[in-house]
């Protein structure tokens, strides 16, 4: 464990989908994750990295292999990686594990670094609005069902996905104001009245880092369009932007 030196959260990269920013978004996540090698750490993947993820047991999508290496190369270059399942991530199997080297985590997950103890969970299904979802989530998280897709062939398995996800975002989407938004806070306001420190949240696609006397929410954002991540250094989290060949900008604190 990497308890003392810097921890990095990223979320909701959406890798697979077509956007204006496809490539740009890429060569991005490639440079960020080069540039935390250096120094050691751990990083934090807390869901929806790729638009849509099943594991097949002999074929893994093209378009995620650039990013996919490069993760690797940080495993065997010291660096602990964590992975958060997202409303998209519909079936991580043994792959990201067993050749990747990357630790799955089904659900929320908690632990201890610099000394803070951290809760971190993806986000999908915490808001009253998402009682619908919660009851999809029970079904296709379901074994047998993911056991019989599995069965489809992936060039019919993963556009039917993607047509799925996409749905999923565009829901979502409409659902981005204030009053979404501060369920999220209130439900980081009651984790951190236990003996929780940090609580990060991703999947609103909205980066936001609140510090409420010693204790702090962050909502590490997406990486399609803003490119943000948190930083934990020195016990403390922190909010950025990053942006390919410049200095990352730091987000001021709400």
């Amino acid at each position: 464990m990497h308890n003392n030196l810097p921890a990095y959260f990223i979320s909701d990269a959406h890798l697979g989908i077509r956007i204006p920013t496809c490539k740009y978004r890429e060569a991005q996540l490639i440079d960020f994750l080069k540039s935390i090698a250096s120094r050691t750490g751990s990083l934090y993947i807390v869901g929806d990295l790729f638009d849509f993820w099943i594991e097949y047991k002999h074929a893994i999508r093209p378009d995620y292999f650039a990013v996919l290496h490069q993760l690797r190369i940080l495993v065997e270059q010291g660096v602990e990686i964590h992975y958060l399942a997202g409303n998209h991530d519909f079936a991580l199997g043994s792959f990201l594990t067993d050749t990747i080297g990357i630790s799955i985590h089904p659900d929320a997950y908690e632990t201890v670094i610099q000394g803070k103890k951290l809760y971190m969970y993806h986000g999908d299904g915490l808001v009253r609005a998402d009682a619908g979802y919660r009851l999809l989530k029970k079904i296709l998280h379901n074994p047998f069902n993911q056991k019989f897709y599995r069965l489809l062939h992936p060039d019919i398995g993963v556009p039917l996905g993607s047509l799925c996800s996409g749905s999923s975002r565009k829901v979502t989407s409409k659902r981005r104001h204030e009053a979404f938004l501060e369920e999220y806070r209130v439900k980081a306001r009651q984790l951190l009245s236990t003996d929780i420190d940090i609580v990060v949240f991703g999947h609103t696609h909205c980066p936001e880092i609140h510090h409420w006397g010693n204790k702090t929410y962050c909502n590490v954002g997406e990486w399609m369009y803003s490119f943000t991540y948190a930083l934990l250094e020195n016990g403390s989290m922190s909010l950025w932007e990053y942006h390919l060949g410049q200095e990352s900008r730091e987000i001021t604190p709400q």
